[in-house]
């Protein structure tokens, strides 16, 4: 039974060496649950906490092209970034990031997001007002629903104009373990 393990292991690493893989990905084990990791020869272009792969597979391959393997290697990075955020290790990310697809908006949002240092939170309003829209919090808070790389994209650090942990795409559990790691929340 390890003859096709390691078959299937070698036939993927020599698909990401051949630059024969558009999007390699792996599920990953963290503290707050599950995560799908996936990235391309761009960067990270997926972190979710939704476990369903079908639908992931197929967003994965319709963003960045159909060669979707699940390539462990691919993802190596993110993952080592991660367990050193989730240590405590780690405050800020070296992740190089794909953000193929998006609008002018939503990159310019997402930058802006990127900013928000560790142990600090900001409102939808503040973060539309950085990314030069000051009258776009609601169109802020769409962005942050559909963030597609949350933790390294802080978008629980965003929070409501009076301070309530409205919303999060993961379930308020995970942003208020989030911000209570960060040492938002005591």
């Amino acid at each position: 039974m390890t003859v096709p393990t390691d078959l299937d292991l070698r036939f993927r690493e020599t698909a990401a060496r051949s630059g024969l893989l558009d999007v390699g990905y792996d599920l990953v084990d963290s503290p707050i649950g599950p995560l799908l990791l996936a990235a391309t020869d761009r960067g990270l272009l997926r972190i979710s906490f939704d476990p369903d792969l079908e639908q992931h597979l197929e967003w994965l391959s319709r963003i960045a092209g159909r060669n979707v393997l699940r390539a462990p290697r691919q993802v190596d990075g993110v993952r080592r970034e991660l367990d050193e955020y989730f240590e405590g290790k780690r405050h800020a990310f070296d992740l190089v990031l794909d953000l193929r697809g998006v609008t002018p908006f939503t990159e310019r949002v997402l930058m802006e997001l990127a900013r928000i240092p560790f142990g600090e939170t900001a409102t939808y309003a503040e973060l539309a007002a950085r990314a030069g829209s000051p009258k776009a919090a609601r169109a802020v808070g769409m962005t942050m629903n559909r963030n597609r790389i949350p933790i390294v994209l802080p978008c629980h650090r965003v929070i409501g104009a009076n301070g309530s942990l409205v919303g999060y795409a993961g379930g308020l559990e995970r942003k208020v373990a989030l911000l209570t790691l960060e040492g938002v929340l005591l």
